[in-house]
């Protein structure tokens, strides 16, 4: 008997309308009839250019969009059919990586309430929480804890803060988790540490990612399967190696032209 998966999405749309002083505002089609599948934990990469469509998927996977037309479907559920309580219970099971972990980390909270911030949700009791978020920091290199715990994120590198994310995903341990640009804004040597972190709470955990990027080389050493975006639309999909040494389209030929990484 076959795993279900843990996140489908069918013939997914979303428009956006652009805000104009005067006249008609233009209709902009961010996805466009979408489907995907996601298993267990599998990383699957989408790729593609700025306005591609990626992060809007991202987005209405964790249930912070919702698709003018389709289903996003996440154990099961359409997200866009539950309750807003539901939808609540559902993203305590998800995990959002952002591009800029400052974004995502409160500049006057420590790193030791950002990190148990899950727990504290889910009614963790207090000492239980202390303990989870120690081992949560060891977990995704920041050793010793006792360093980080009361350091504020201004008081971190980006490398050290991306970290900190990760450890709410850690500590947390979701079903799956959407990494949108998680190193595009590190130093190259900080880069493949942290998608080291990402294939280590996959390999243990058994999270399952979407992993959003613009490069084909942190695509291929990250992923299971490769999902090409252009223009809203999923275009090309596959196997890292088998796409990139054969691409069908035109537009993933000039993906790998411009990879910035080792191919």
């Amino acid at each position: 008997m076959s795993t279900p998966p843990v996140l489908e999405l069918r013939h997914v749309t979303k428009t956006f309308t652009r805000r104009r002083l005067a006249g008609k505002a233009p209709r902009v089609v961010a996805v466009d009839d979408l489907s995907l599948v996601l298993q267990p934990g599998e990383i699957v990469a989408l790729v593609g250019e700025s306005g591609a469509g990626k992060s809007t998927v991202g987005r209405m996977v964790i249930g912070l969009e919702r698709p003018d037309r389709g289903e996003v479907r996440f154990e099961g559920s359409d997200l866009t059919r539950l309750s807003e309580r539901r939808l609540r219970g559902a993203r305590r099971r998800m995990h959002l990586i952002q591009q800029d972990p400052y974004e995502s980390l409160h500049p006057g909270m420590r790193v030791a309430a950002a990190v148990a911030e899950p727990l504290v949700v889910s009614g963790v009791e207090h000492r239980e929480q202390e303990r989870r978020c120690a081992a949560a920091l060891e977990d995704v290199g920041l050793s010793p804890a006792s360093r980080f715990l009361r350091r504020f994120p201004h008081e971190l590198s980006g490398g050290q803060r991306q970290r900190v994310a990760l450890a709410r995903a850690v500590i947390s341990r979701p079903r799956m988790a959407v990494a949108d640009e998680p190193t595009s804004m590190l130093d190259a040597s900080v880069r493949a540490s942290i998608l080291e972190l990402i294939l280590g709470i996959r390999d243990r955990w058994g999270t399952a990612f979407i992993f959003v990027t613009h490069d084909l080389a942190v695509a291929r050493y990250v992923s299971d399967r490769l999902a090409v975006m252009h223009e809203g639309r999923l275009i090309e999909s596959g196997e890292p190696d088998a796409v990139i040494a054969d691409p069908e389209h035109e537009y993933t030929r000039t993906l790998l032209a411009a990879s910035e990484g080792e191919l």
